[in-house]
């Protein structure tokens, strides 16, 4: 350890001990946007960041990003880029972060290393660090990754060895290795699968590892372990896709380049409907999971703004897109809070604006709660957050959602709030349907129920627009119009910002090329994705 690193840790464990003697003091950050006052605070991080210790990082120069200069970047320290050797430096810093080296590879010496390096850059009510790693597992030529990560700190994590694909191939052999593990040392363990869009069918099947249909175990095993998926980064955006919402303009966002056919267990917005129904056969449902994003990086620096892109290989830049970042609800900076918020799902993803939302849903709000002042307070108080469930409604009653979002304050303007619903019908088949809650301007619905797209003011020559025609904030409620009480159901919000420069419409101006050589599109409008709330009948089990 270096002199330096050996006052970092001074420092560190000084703050850890002030912090659990004092706790976070303060009151949380506002915002002047907000009329709400928050009861907790907003925190942004990325759990998904690969560094030099991953086998998958071939390239000799990677091998110099490591754990901690994963940890400086996200703190908002100038670094060296592995690639490049410029200094580089993320100009908003994160709140936590996750190194996922995978596990494959990690030998002793780089696991000790990567402990180390987390236990280091902890900075209990400033900056958290998650001790984590990748399990890898692959079938049949598809991905099945888990990224994992635990609540406790270098001491409980030098005891153990992290589980790879070596030792188990299947989700369920994590899984009891999880149950073990935390009868032995005391951890708690989070898993969220990722890269769904690679699993060839595997991430979100109907069946279990050795081919057999699922049961109420597995499904309480899964959502025991596994209450968060990634839903966005840079192998591609995973919400939904157009060939399965074809009713959906805004499904065709960021697909990855390398995706295989699309299928209903590749795609978290199918998953969520194929939970519904299996809910329903097997009396638990075993995909009622959060949404959140993560960059993916395997450069070590969680990049994931389109105008200061370095969060991927270089050679794949053209290949990937720039996203995404995760959203916690917690009310404090430290490991307990945040790791507590990912378990009770208050958590959201975005595609890398840092834009903030509030979703609550319940069965006695009312359009004028949605402007007041304590619009926040109003939803804990009379109805549930994000990432929640309803369960049997009050006869007449339909449930209703009170929302808003805010633009980032570095950031585009916001286009419109969308709800989006997922149900199963009384046949037994699926539905799903995308509701214009709120929106900015003066546009109207067209004939076909649907609100025109907000104006692009993209100059496709200096990559620059011009921010005038969203919204800074947007407020919403919405009740249910075609609720029934027999019907499971889920819904979340989609937040739209206007169209902005896609990186590689930087990159073609750059190059001084004409932008269609790169093959995308070049502007994008990124957005936000809420956990759901889902309305579960009564008579159905819990997870």
């Amino acid at each position: 350890m270096s002199r330096i690193q050996r006052l970092l840790w001074i420092l560190t464990a000084l703050a850890t001990t002030a912090s659990s003697l004092l706790g976070c003091k303060g009151p949380p950050p506002t915002n002047s946007a907000v009329i709400a006052r928050e009861p907790n605070r907003l925190l942004w991080g990325d759990t998904h960041v690969h560094t030099g210790d991953s086998e998958d990082a071939e390239r000799p120069e990677n091998r110099l990003a490591d754990p901690d200069t994963a940890y400086r970047w996200a703190r908002g320290l100038p670094v060296v880029h592995p690639y490049t050797r410029a200094r580089v430096q993320l100009q908003t810093p994160l709140d936590f972060l996750v190194v996922t080296d995978r596990a494959e590879g990690l030998d002793k010496a780089a696991w000790s290393g990567a402990v180390e390096s987390a236990e280091t850059h902890y900075v209990p009510c400033t900056f958290t660090t998650f001790i984590g790693w990748e399990w890898t597992s692959e079938r049949g030529g598809h991905d099945l990754h888990r990224i994992v990560f635990m609540n406790e700190g270098a001491e409980q994590a030098r005891e153990l060895v992290p589980f790879s694909a070596l030792d188990g191939s299947g989700p369920e052999d994590l899984w009891s290795w999880f149950e073990e593990t935390r009868s032995r040392l005391g951890i708690d363990f989070i898993a969220i699968p990722h890269g769904a869009n690679l699993s060839g069918g595997g991430m979100y099947a109907e069946v279990d590892g050795d081919g057999l249909p699922v049961t109420a175990e597995y499904a309480r095993a899964r959502m025991r372990w596994e209450p968060v998926a990634e839903v966005t980064q840079i192998e591609g955006d995973t919400e939904t896709h157009p060939a399965l919402s074809p009713d959906d303009e805004f499904a065709d966002f960021e697909a990855f380049s390398g995706t295989p056919k699309e299928g209903e267990a590749d795609y978290a917005r199918a998953a969520l409907l194929r939970g519904l129904r299996l809910g329903q056969s097997v009396g638990v449902n075993p995909f009622q999971f959060a949404m959140i994003g993560s960059s993916g990086s395997h450069t070590g620096l969680a990049s994931v703004e389109e105008d200061y892109f370095w969060g991927a290989i270089p050679s794949e830049a053209d290949r990937v897109g720039a996203q995404g970042l995760t959203a916690v609800w917690a009310e404090e900076n430290t490991r307990a809070s945040i790791f507590d918020a990912f378990k009770r799902k208050e958590v959201y993803a975005t595609t890398g604006p840092r834009i903030r939302v509030r979703f609550f849903g319940g069965w006695n709000f009312n359009a004028k709660q949605a402007r007041k002042a304590n619009m926040v307070t109003t939803g804990y108080t009379l109805g549930y957050p994000m990432g929640s469930e309803l369960r049997g409604a009050p006869e007449g009653k339909a449930p209703s959602f009170l929302m808003y979002a805010v633009q980032d304050p570095e950031g585009a303007a916001l286009d419109r709030i969308q709800l989006v619903k997922g149900w199963v019908n009384d046949d037994g088949e699926t539905k799903e349907k995308v509701y214009d809650v709120v929106w900015s301007g003066s546009r109207e619905r067209g004939p076909d129920g649907k609100v025109p797209p907000v104006r692009n003011t993209v100059n496709l020559a200096t990559a620059k627009y011009v921010n005038v025609e969203g919204s800074p904030t947007l407020y919403g409620f919405w009740s249910d119009p075609e609720f029934s009480p027999e019907q499971p159901a889920f819904y979340y919000l989609r937040v739209l910002q206007v169209p902005t420069p896609r990186h590689s419409l930087y990159d073609a101006i750059a190059r001084d090329i004409d932008p269609e050589e790169t093959g995308h599109p070049p502007t994008l409008q990124e957005r936000a994705y809420t956990s759901p709330i889902w309305y579960t009948p009564s008579e159905q089990a819990r997870p």
